[in-house]
């Protein structure tokens, strides 16, 4: 626990950077991929079965976990790795989101938000203040400042309103954090889709000196072309000498396109939450193995994959147990969604390593445009 919280930048290949997260609970190599556990679980998998993959931090959530079973419970049962039974590094989502898009009957002024419970209506209040308290109560090793995460469609006056409004409490949030050995915070940016008001958003958080820089607001409806374009005039402008972290982002090729413009952290419920509805990540795209096209099928789900699902079992045999509705199937898939966005930061990780980026971005996008496999012919069917 007496290792000093730091970010080294190992490699850049164009704007890609391959880099190392020092923390008290273990060290992050990144581009990273983050699974998400919200309330102290990553939905149908063990913790042992996320380590498998190759995952070395997931995310918990302030909001979802102050409602359920509360910071107080989980600091008393010796915090929240002890708690979920994960002993790596663990970022914490502040819940500005949470409550903006679950609570019911919200109320924002500048002291913060009050809202009642999504789960049983009961009346809460979070703060810079509080929500920066949680999150040490639950013993994250990384804090997030608490935020407004900025709608869209939003004007320019607004975009500039909510972000001015995140920058106090940025403020607030950093004056509120208690500094430990290997811990850290991260401000958030916000200010939308214009330039200028990203702009002003990081020069007010580097004042801060915090220990990374997250880029929120994105991945909220403005789509990939604007999200890139709006990574591409923020980025550079972010400190160079600490992680960047773009949440809750998102599908493969936006990972893929944000790590080409200086990302080093991302976090996303789509890989699990595909899982529990029968998608499937692979290297030829997205597969629903919900289709009648699998139900014969005895090849694996994705042949160059080492997860479970696909080391032991047949497309046929997840297809029936989707349709059975038998719980493996949504915990055989999450498992292998979690591997493959593993398997996709690792070799994003050995083409920075290698100066090779350019030429794995080539293969990734056109194995996605391969599509899936052909259809297996059914005997006697003549097809």
């Amino acid at each position: 626990m007496s290792a000093s919280f730091s970010f080294t930048l190992e490699k850049t290949d164009g704007g890609a950077r391959l880099g190392k997260i020092t923390t008290a609970h273990g060290e992050i190599q990144t581009p990273v991929f983050m699974p998400v556990g919200t309330a102290a679980t990553v939905k149908g998998m063990h913790p042992e079965s996320v380590a498998a993959t190759g995952a070395k931090i997931v995310l918990g959530n302030t909001y979802h976990l102050m409602l359920r079973p509360g910071a107080d419970r989980i600091e008393r049962l010796g915090g929240l790795h002890r708690f979920m039974n994960w002993p790596g590094p663990i970022l914490t989502d502040s819940g500005g989101f949470q409550v903006m898009s679950l609570a019911k009957l919200r109320k924002l002024t500048e002291d913060g938000v009050t809202f009642q419970s999504h789960i049983d209506g009961s009346r809460h209040t979070l703060t810079p203040e509080s929500s920066t308290e949680i999150q040490r109560k639950l013993d994250a090793t990384i804090t997030m400042a608490f935020d407004e995460c900025t709608p869209f469609p939003v004007d320019r006056k607004g975009a500039a309103e909510s972000m001015r409004l995140s920058m106090r409490w940025a403020v607030r949030s950093r004056e509120a954090f208690v500094a430990r050995p290997g811990y850290g915070q991260f401000g958030i940016v916000q200010g939308s889709v214009f330039p200028d008001l990203r702009a002003e958003s990081i020069e007010a958080l580097t004042k801060l000196d915090f220990e990374g820089y997250a880029v929120g607001g994105l991945a909220v409806g403005e789509g990939q072309e604007l999200m890139f374009k709006t990574l591409d005039t923020t980025t550079p402008l972010m400190p160079a000498h600490k992680p960047r972290y773009l949440m809750g982002v998102g599908k493969p090729s936006d990972i893929v396109g944000a790590v080409l413009r200086g990302i080093d952290m991302f976090d996303c419920v789509m890989p699990t939450r595909s899982g529990r509805t029968a998608q499937a990540f692979t290297r030829r795209g997205t597969v629903n193995l919900r289709n009648a096209r699998h139900m014969d099928d005895p090849r694996p789900l994705d042949e160059h994959c080492t997860c479970p699902a696909c080391r032991n079992y047949s497309r046929a045999y997840l297809h029936h147990l989707v349709r059975a509705e038998e719980m493996l199937g949504p915990m055989l898939l999450t498992w292998h969604n979690i591997q493959y966005y593993q398997d996709l930061t690792a070799g994003l990780r050995d083409a920075i390593a290698n100066g090779t980026t350019q030429q794995f971005v080539a293969d990734f996008e056109a194995g996605q445009a391969l599509g899936d496999l052909e259809e297996v012919p059914v005997y006697g069917l003549g097809k």
